[in-house]
């Protein structure tokens, strides 16, 4: 058996958005193409999602949700300075706007992160393998802090920590999408030492900002693996990870379309979630070509709970 160069975690994001995520995750997690999830515990279809890992016996971690919703911390839905006029969190750039304005409280941030632990061991009846944030708000300065303490508090080794080898040379971005990732990139490089302090792990590389929606295709897939290699194996410590397999993330959203008025988080799905860019996902990753590559390439995917 030739040796494994890569433990690839494939992790689908956003389970328990609507029945149809979930079916499709589901669906892609049996043929292969994906071998790990997050869960958002505040989302339309979070115990249909629960459920169904059980059953499926799919690896769970928690995708913690700070920007879209409604919390899951009673005391916050009313009074907090997590949720807007209309009661639901700013959203993906407005949490940013808020934060940069010094207007979130850490430690209602901290109230609400340890209430979506708290509900997804009810939901699951164990702690995350893994805890990582919707749109990327865990690594944001200020939350960082709060995030890695709760995880180490809880024991919740693993999170994810967005740097990907390819976003740099990725052409086929279009610029404020570029923009938006390079800034997480910076964030998810500044939260390194905070992770490190708190002796919370993650995979030596990831990816997927690149291979988003209708980005994704077998040849973007190739290249960002054959990217993240080097990258990993500059990450590895130890003269002995050079002769052992490195390990990455490829984080993903494979589904079927959201109906309309079904899913989301309180105030229905979104654009993307409604999109075909979804199904597509779930074609590409259940593709025999991929499996194929990762084959070739001697990539071996597994669950966090595995590294």
């Amino acid at each position: 058996m030739p040796q494994t160069k890569m433990k690839l975690v494939v992790t689908g994001d956003d389970f328990g958005y609507c029945p149809r995520r979930n079916q499709g995750i589901v669906d892609c997690f049996q043929a292969g193409g994906l071998s790990n999830v997050s869960l958002l515990v505040n989302a339309a279809a979070a115990k249909e999602a629960a459920d169904l890992a059980k059953r499926h016996n799919i690896p769970i971690g928690l995708h913690a949700n700070l920007s879209e919703g409604v919390p899951v911390c009673e005391s916050l839905q009313t009074d907090s300075t997590l949720i807007n006029h209309r009661g639901f969190l700013h959203g993906k750039m407005g949490f940013r706007q808020a934060l940069q304005r010094g207007q979130l409280s850490m430690k209602q941030v901290e109230l609400e992160l340890r209430a979506q632990v708290r509900l997804f061991t009810e939901l699951t009846g164990h702690l995350p393998h893994h805890m990582d944030g919707h749109q990327h708000v865990h690594v944001l300065p200020g939350v960082r802090e709060v995030f890695a303490q709760v995880l180490s508090d809880l024991r919740i080794l693993f999170t994810r920590v967005p740097v990907e080898a390819g976003l740099h040379g990725c052409t086929w971005l279009p610029p404020n999408l570029h923009r938006f990732y390079k800034q997480v990139e910076q964030d998810a490089l500044d939260s390194i030492p905070v992770f490190t302090r708190y002796g919370i792990r993650w995979p030596d590389t990831y990816l997927g900002l690149t291979t988003i929606g209708h980005n994704m295709s077998v040849s973007n897939l190739q290249r960002a693996l054959r990217l993240a290699l080097p990258a990993a194996r500059s990450a590895s410590s130890s003269v002995e990870d050079l002769d052992s397999a490195v390990t990455a993330e490829l984080m993903v959203h494979p589904g079927y379309p959201s109906l309309p008025q079904q899913g989301g988080c309180g105030e229905g799905p979104d654009d993307f979630s409604q999109s075909a860019d979804r199904q597509h996902e779930l074609s590409v990753l259940s593709d025999p070509a991929l499996l194929d590559l990762y084959r070739q390439e001697r990539v071996q995917l597994c669950a966090f709970k595995d590294l």
